[in-house]
């Protein structure tokens, strides 16, 4: 078969067809959804047949891989997956992975283990078209921010659900903290595109207050998760969606009664963001270097 890919909304997503993922890849085919991926940020696959060795193989076709996360365990016996499971909370809040650390990942791939039989959909937003989208005056405005992103705050549990179990899940969460300042607009080092860098973590902007920066956070956050921006997946059994993290934000809908979902996530490893200025992504609290190296 030769590879196909149909887009599945007009800013963001398309579905690949064609590409056998159990097995190794040609230069060519992996050429192709990298480009694909930077047209689409999000790519959807058939993975029959993949397991945790398979989806890791998979995902170094496109850079070194960090480890499952810099605070929650991984699966046993695999270092660099990590299990997003319902029983051990849902993060049901707009987000990029991990970009509380220096050089987040440049991209993840998410693989359906249990799906419940309705709900459980994972959204997927257009950073790029979101910027694209930015009146002039609000433009300049976010080509002057940077923002302060940390993990040291609870972004999946609201405050009335939080019981022994979720308590104990937020204290591994934040067993580490890490500060980074980002830029709120990030230059995208393949395309050149630039993207909101923001999301659930980013807490502040860099010089203002924690009330003015969250006005202003919720102003920018409103252009990414316009509907026209977001790609709304329904997942299948055995399916792969690869997206990109530097230009890219989701949520997994929390809308299935409580039934069992688990998807197992592995992300490749980024470099440090630069804003429109050229000036890059500086670390204020925490080391990152059992997650994920960064490169010199």
């Amino acid at each position: 078969m030769s590879i196909d890919i149909r887009k599945v909304t007009a800013r963001i997503g398309a579905e690949v067809t064609g590409v056998d993922l159990t097995g190794p890849l040609e230069e060519k085919t992996v050429t192709a959804i990298r480009e694909a991926l930077n047209v689409h940020k999000a790519l959807v696959f058939d993975a029959a047949g993949l397991d945790d060795e398979g989806q890791q193989a998979f995902a170094r076709h496109f850079g070194e891989l960090t480890t499952a996360h810099p605070t929650v365990p991984a699966v046993e016996g695999a270092p660099n997956v990590l299990p997003v499971d319902s029983e051990a909370g849902r993060a049901n809040h707009w987000h990029t992975d991990v970009t509380f650390v220096l050089n987040p990942p440049q991209a993840s791939t998410l693989r359906s283990i249990t799906v419940p039989p309705y709900g459980g959909e994972t959204l997927i937003a257009n950073a790029a078209a979101a910027y694209r989208d930015l009146p002039e005056p609000l433009r300049k405005l976010a080509d002057t921010l940077w923002a302060e992103h940390t993990n040291d705050y609870d972004y999946a549990v609201p405050e009335e659900d939080v019981d022994e179990d979720r308590a104990a899940q937020r204290a591994q969460f934040t067993s580490v903290t890490y500060r980074t300042a980002h830029p709120v607009v990030r230059v995208h080092p393949l395309t050149g595109e630039r993207g909101l860098f923001i999301g659930g973590f980013a807490q502040r902007i860099v010089g203002l207050s924690v009330g003015e920066s969250r006005r202003i956070l919720d102003l920018l956050q409103a252009y990414v998760t316009r509907p026209e921006n977001v790609l709304r997946h329904r997942w299948s059994p055995e399916q792969l969606v690869l997206f990109d993290n530097r230009i890219t934000q989701h949520y997994a809908i929390d809308n299935y009664d409580g039934l069992p979902r688990r998807l197992h996530r592995v992300t490749v490893a980024g470099d440090v963001p630069v804003g429109i200025g050229g000036e890059e992504s500086r670390s204020i609290e925490g080391d990152a270097a059992h997650y994920t190296a960064v490169a010199g």
